[in-house]
């Protein structure tokens, strides 16, 4: 439940317990408690695992981060800024957030058909240690600097680093991709950003990286796991709630709620 802000005034609550039968629930309340529980069990896993998962691929980046490799992005950076971002406008551009991939109970999944609808041009950027945030982000502030419009896509293992990006008004993304998610048509350009990892912090690191690399996707495989488990709770707990619950009454309201927000002054 989400608490209204100044209540009756501004906002106000929408009661959809009505709706639900409680002479029919409280017989298999039992059951409802068991299948709610056996959910919340496996997204605590999940969480678990992801962000040990996360930790782990943040160590990755880190370790082959080098003042050399910061200077080798920024440069490639600053040669795609020139040639592809014209200034379009004399106002700032607009950024959209929106994830393209995601862990979910079918695996690691990546809309690339997004990209594909909105991009002739993509830039394919293959990255094995997490290195693509540090390239996009400078074309991200050049973009919106110069006036365009930009779908900016954050690594669902790490929100706080960019993946993807694309530039819809110029028919031209940036998209990360790697063994596990490769980009599957035949990229406009491909960066290798792998290749500019210095030979001799690679040759140093390379066992903790494979090791780490190994184990954090056997967490997001012990992840995907805990989401199948969570969505077949999930499903059992709408299975015991659904016959009880009087849907017409929950539509009808959800359409006055919706027609009320649309008579709103704009």
């Amino acid at each position: 439940m989400v608490e209204p802000a100044c209540a009756g005034a501004v906002e106000r609550y929408v009661d959809l317990s009505r709706f639900y039968s409680w002479e029919g629930l409280q017989p298999i309340k039992g059951e409802i408690i068991a299948a709610g529980q056996a959910c919340s069990a496996c997204y605590k896993r999940v969480y678990r695992c992801l962000g040990a998962a996360g930790e782990l691929l943040e160590d990755v980046h880190d370790r082959v981060t080098s003042d050399l490799l910061t200077q080798k992005l920024a440069r490639r950076a600053r040669g795609i800024i020139l040639r592809e971002l014209k200034p379009l406008a004399a106002a700032p551009g607009v950024e959209h957030q929106g994830f393209l991939s995601a862990v979910t109970y079918q695996g690691s999944v990546t809309l690339w058909e997004t990209v594909e609808a909105q991009a002739g041009r993509v830039y394919e950027l293959w990255d094995s240690y997490g290195l693509a945030h540090d390239l996009l982000a400078p074309i991200l502030a050049a973009g919106l600097a110069t006036g365009h419009q930009v779908v900016a896509c954050p690594d669902p293992m790490a929100p706080q680093r960019l993946a993807h990006l694309i530039f819809p008004d110029l028919s031209l993304a940036f998209v990360t991709s790697n063994a596990a998610a490769p980009w599957p048509h035949h990229p406009y350009r491909r960066l290798r950003l792998d290749a500019m990892v210095d030979r001799e912090v690679y040759r140093s690191s390379r066992p903790r990286l494979r090791f780490a690399q190994k184990v954090a996707q056997a967490l997001v495989d012990q992840a995907v796991d805990g989401l199948r488990q969570a969505k077949a709770a999930h499903d059992n707990l709408e299975a015991l709630y659904n016959p009880h619950v009087d849907f017409e009454g929950v539509y009808q309201t959800a359409d006055q709620v919706a027609g009320e927000i649309f008579s709103l002054p704009q």
